[in-house]
């Protein structure tokens, strides 16, 4: 993308204008990105016989199509806002007032304004709006695709698609084929993912650079979140940091709690950051002024083997039952409080596949074959049943045909770990 002054360019604020110039669009050719994954969804469509699909995450909704409208709002209220994608054509249904937040867009061939099936806006006469709803949106995909065919919808209260399939309409589950077109990334989407962790680990620096005993883990969090939104990303979807006793066991909700002398500090980021990407790594530090305890350093190295060990392993073409088999070994104290992952997959969100340890593997687990194009977050969560504190570690990477690519860079922690530290299995080449 050539060079020129944003904030100079005056002539033309539409959405899709300001977002394909700003500074971490630079090299990136959105257009290609966006035609990219509308054609994988049609494409993983057409596999299942899938005449149309309803989408009503605005996840799906952007990833489809490139545009975004009140994420939060929109997850919280569907359907508010949705799409209906055929083979050959994209028409959104956009809120009241939104329609031109769609102008420009080579994704998307109409826009029409969304009729809202919900309570909140029909209150007593919800049933009625769901089968007007559903009576305008059978017309419709009758009127491009025929009558009678497969529609898959997400995310939509139960009473549409009801009467989607009582006005004669075979309807499916839209999470199938859209996980599947997101699992794999082009090399021009690959750019976005980078773009938005190379924002998301200046607002980690930051974070870093400010973490001091005294501080609330509210305060401290909120140094990334500002970070995130200046460098125009979206949001964060979790608030897992946490410090001291509350990092074991994992999954804290950062809340208004003192971070005290010498205690270790642990983020997970789940950045919704540039471009809709999801900037999904961890890291755990030391709040100082003291150094590590050898405990707190054993619990992050043993992490870092798990890591290394799990990245080591991963390529394409291996089965998701295999990688379970060979992945590292959970030790019994550390099993309890495991991580409920080994791996999964990344893409504007967490995302398919779920990698499940070897012990977890007959319960939750299902196979399928690792390949590449993925992009894949490598998981460890270290700490003892009743431990004082815990480690949490996450690498994200890009299977490739050689092997794996390391994808965050944000540095580990020399102070936890001991000098000439090496995991027990060699370090992956990236």
């Amino acid at each position: 993308m050539a060079n020129f002054d944003w904030h100079a360019e005056r002539s033309d604020l539409s959405g899709i204008a300001l977002l394909d110039r700003a500074p971490e669009s630079e090299g990136i050719d959105l257009k290609a990105v966006r035609l990219y994954r509308l054609r994988r969804v049609r494409s993983e469509m057409a596999k299942r016989n899938i005449g149309a699909v309803i989408l009503s995450d605005p996840i799906n909704i952007r990833y489809a199509t490139g545009t975004r409208n009140m994420q939060i709002f929109s997850m919280r209220n569907a359907p508010s806002r949705y799409l209906l994608l055929t083979a050959e054509r994209s028409i959104l249904f956009e809120f009241t007032g939104c329609l031109h937040l769609a102008d420009g867009y080579e994704t998307v061939d109409e826009v029409r304004p969304a009729l809202t099936a919900s309570f909140v806006a029909a209150g007593p006469h919800i049933a009625e709006r769901e089968r007007k709803w559903a009576h305008e949106m059978g017309d419709l995909i009758a009127s491009l695709v025929g009558k009678g065919v497969t529609v898959g919808m997400e995310r939509m209260n139960a009473g549409t698609a009801i009467a989607l399939q009582e006005a004669g309409f075979c309807v499916v589950d839209a999470q199938e084929p859209v996980e599947m077109a997101r699992a794999i990334k082009s090399d021009e989407e690959m750019k976005c993912v980078k773009a938005s962790l190379r924002a998301t680990e200046v607002g980690v620096g930051k974070l870093r650079d400010a973490l001091r005993p005294g501080l609330t883990e509210n305060e401290l969090w909120s140094v990334l979140h500002q970070s995130v939104i200046a460098q125009n990303g979206d949001y964060c979807e979790t608030r897992l940091l946490s410090a001291g006793e509350r990092t074991n066991p994992w999954f804290q909700e950062t809340a208004n709690h003192v971070i005290g002398e010498n205690e270790l500090v642990a983020l997970d980021t789940d950045v919704v950051g540039c471009h809709g990407y999801y900037s999904d790594f961890s890291r755990t530090f030391h709040s100082g002024p003291g150094k590590p305890t050898g405990e707190q350093r054993t619990l992050y190295q043993t992490a870092v083997e798990q890591v290394y060990h799990n990245m080591g392993i991963l390529k394409a073409g291996m089965s998701f039952q295999d990688y379970a088999d060979r992945a590292w070994d959970i030790s019994e104290k550390y099993y309890a409080n495991r991580y409920y992952l080994s791996s999964h997959g990344c893409g504007m969100t967490g995302e398919y596949p779920y990698l499940y340890h070897r012990g977890d593997f007959p319960d939750a687990g299902y196979d399928g074959i690792i390949e590449a194009g993925m992009t894949i977050c490598v998981e460890s969560y270290i700490g003892e049943e009743g431990g004082h504190e815990g480690v949490k570690l996450e690498q994200q990477v890009l299977v490739t045909e050689k092997g794996v690519e390391l994808l965050s860079e944000f540095p580990f922690e020399e102070s936890l770990m001991d000098t000439g530290f090496e995991p027990a299995f060699p370090l992956p080449k990236i």
